[in-house]
C-alpha cells in the first residue's frame, strides 16, 4: 500500500507542473493540472490513481471486491479534496499552499486505506461488484468529460483567471 501512496503522490506532484513544462501540450493537458482550478488538483491525484489501477488491477484484479475498492478509492479523492478545501476556506476565509498540498496528501492516503479496506472485506457480492464497475467506468468518463469540456462551475473555475480548463490558464 505504501509504494501505491508514493508513486501516485510522486506522480501526482508531477502532474501539477507537467503541462507548463510540455509548453502546453494538447494531450498533455488530459492528464495534467492547466490551471489552479479545485477540479484540476483533483485530476492531477485522480490521474496517477487511475493508472496505478492498471497495476493493481494485475495484483488484485481476481478478487471479488476489486471494482467496488478500485472505486471507492477514487470517489474518496474525489470528495475530500474539495471537501476538506472549501471547509478549510469557510473557516480560514482564505487559503494556504501548505494546506492545499497537506489535502492533496492527505486525499491520496486515505484513498489508498479505503482501497485496502474494500479490498480485504469478504466478498460483498455480484451486485456491489457491478456497481463498482458502473461507478469506475463513470468515474474515468467524468474524468474525460470534465477535462475537455469543464462546467461552469466554482469547482472548475481557476481562481486567478477566472476561466475554465486551458483556457483558464494564466499564461493564455
Amino acid at each position: 500500500m505504501w509504494n501505491s501512496i508514493i508513486v501516485i503522490s510522486i506522480f501526482g506532484t508531477l502532474g501539477h507542473f507537467i503541462y507548463e513544462m510540455s509548453g502546453h501540450n494538447k494531450f498533455i493537458a488530459l492528464f495534467a493540472a492547466v490551471n489552479e482550478s479545485t477540479w484540476e488538483h483533483i485530476k492531477i491525484a485522480l490521474t496517477p490513481s487511475l493508472l496505478w489501477g492498471l497495476y493493481d488491477g494485475f495484483i488484485y484484479g481476481e478478487k471479488p471486491n476489486y471494482f467496488a475498492a478500485k472505486s471507492l478509492s477514487l470517489l474518496a479523492i474525489i470528495i475530500l479534496i474539495p471537501l476538506t478545501f472549501y471547509a478549510y476556506k469557510a473557516v480560514l476565509k482564505k487559503t494556504f499552499l501548505a494546506l492545499d498540498v497537506i489535502i492533496f496528501y492527505i486525499s491520496i492516503i486515505c484513498s489508498q486505506f479505503v482501497f485496502k479496506y474494500f479490498i480485504n472485506l469478504p466478498p460483498m457480492g455480484f451486485i456491489f461488484e457491478y456497481l463498482g464497475t458502473i461507478l469506475l467506468f463513470g468515474i474515468f468518463a467524468c474524468y474525460m468529460v470534465f477535462t475537455l469540456q469543464p462546467p461552469k462551475n466554482f469547482i472548475f473555475e481557476d481562481p486567478i483567471s477566472k476561466k475554465y480548463g486551458k483556457e483558464g490558464h494564466t499564461d493564455n
